[in-house]
């Protein structure tokens, strides 16, 4: 682990309007997405429009959701942030220039770029465009911070090979006004900032176009040259080895160490992710922030905020290089896939208090008898059993299996529209 610096101080953090110190920014792979991250307690979102972003294969925003998305936004005093970050090719800057002028009076509060030749496009669009600095451009110092801050860029997204004694030392060198982001929580690269070939060299797809294979994920064992067909396991392993799959990133439990390393801006990676992944990630980030901010002298971690996060899709968990080396202990070599313990259900659509039922947009099969927990923002959550459940049309019904099913179910204890039902696996199995 590396030192800490002695009697080095915090970069002051930067009051937002929202009153919140640090900025709790999520994903939003689609406009559903967006909206749900903002009612979890997200200060701002991140996502990505149909040209220039690294998840081609997210649901991304069209011209009208982006205007809808920003607008929905800025009502709740949020901000809304446009992913243009994927390293250009002359061919694709033509359709760039095109989205820009469609979106350029959305109010888009930022633009998040990994180089020069889409900043340059940005500002002959939207002159006075707020320009942040994608982690793809993997920033590392403090000269660096001062050069991007001269060419315009108001915001670094830092690399995420960096330790919070590092980031310590770029920030007391950046320049002032320069804001700092830092990822807190989500899947990793093997490329921990993103510059990968893999996926280009294996299939063709590239990653730095935002059409990611992830081969870093798949299983893989040892043949020799001259004995083609024989695999040899890596790790004692006789069904292969993970050798380049990456935990996840979670620093749930380090908030006051990022607020000191001077990051202003803690960003949760998924916009591939559910709904319900970003309302339950986003829900306990911000029960964390929202302690830390009342009281950082006496802020205490509530081992309940890790018991959310683990309710969510995930891997194995890892702080990543932020308090040195990551080596072995952050590879997950022994499999590829997520833990899923929960499964997302529904979403709440209306609740009548007076028959005490809820309306019901399923999400995965769920059937009467079983247990489910109901969850929404701030905080709260409580288990019921599905005890009487009626179709669109009033006819009693004995399971939802259809997607986006509207269904009527009791519910005694009151919940409000966007609540989001989940189902442990194991309690429901039969």
């Amino acid at each position: 682990m590396m030192p800490d610096r002695a009697g080095a101080a915090a970069r002051p953090i930067k009051k937002y309007g929202n009153a919140h110190g640090i900025e709790l920014l999520a994903p939003a792979g689609d406009l559903e997405k967006l909206k749900f991250a903002i009612e979890y307690g997200a200060d701002a979102v991140y996502f990505g429009g149909h040209v220039g972003s690294l998840r081609a294969a997210a649901g991304n925003l069209s011209a009208s959701e982006i205007y809808e998305g920003v607008g929905f936004a800025h009502q709740r005093g949020r901000r809304a942030y446009l992913a243009l970050n994927i390293y250009a090719h002359d061919s694709e800057l033509d359709a760039i220039e095109a989205f820009l002028g469609e979106i350029k009076a959305a109010g888009i509060d930022g633009f998040i770029v990994s180089e020069p030749g889409v900043m340059a496009l940005v500002r002959e669009a939207i002159p006075d465009a707020r320009l942040h600095l994608s982690t793809q451009a993997s920033l590392t110092n403090a000269r660096a911070a001062r050069f991007w801050h001269s060419a315009g860029i108001s915001r670094v997204v830092l690399a995420r090979e960096m330790s919070l004694y590092e980031i310590r030392g770029l920030a007391s060198g950046a320049p002032e006004g320069l804001e700092i982001e830092a990822f807190a929580h989500g899947a990793m690269c093997i490329a921990y900032s993103g510059r990968c070939l893999m996926s280009a060299a294996m299939t063709g797809r590239s990653a730095n176009s935002g059409e990611c294979a992830h081969p870093c994920r798949y299983k893989y064992s040892i043949v020799e040259e001259k004995r083609p067909g024989e695999y040899f396991p890596l790790e004692q392993d006789l069904y292969g080895s993970y050798i380049l799959n990456s935990k996840d990133l979670c620093m749930i439990r380090h908030i006051p160490e990022m607020a000191a390393a001077g990051i202003s801006s803690i960003k949760i990676e998924g916009r591939m992710k559910s709904a319900y992944y970003v309302a339950a990630v986003t829900r306990a980030y911000r029960a964390a922030l929202d302690m830390w901010h009342a009281d950082p002298g006496s802020y205490a971690f509530d081992e309940g905020w890790l018991s959310e996060l683990m309710k969510a899709s995930h891997r194995e968990f890892t702080t990543g290089f932020y308090f040195g080396q990551a080596g072995p202990s952050a590879q997950a070599s022994a499999a590829g896939g997520y833990i899923q313990e929960y499964d997302f259900v529904g979403i709440v659509k209306g609740y009548d208090s007076a028959a005490k039922v809820a309306l019901v947009e399923q999400r995965n099969k769920f059937s009467l008898g079983e247990e489910l927990e109901a969850f929404g923002p701030p905080a709260g959550a409580f288990t019921f059993r599905v005890e009487g459940m009626r179709d669109a049309e009033g006819a009693a019904i004995s399971s939802a299996p259809h997607p986006q099913q509207l269904v009527y179910i009791k519910m005694d204890a009151p919940v409000n529209e966007n609540y989001i039902l989940r189902r442990h696996k194991l309690q429901n199995a039969v």
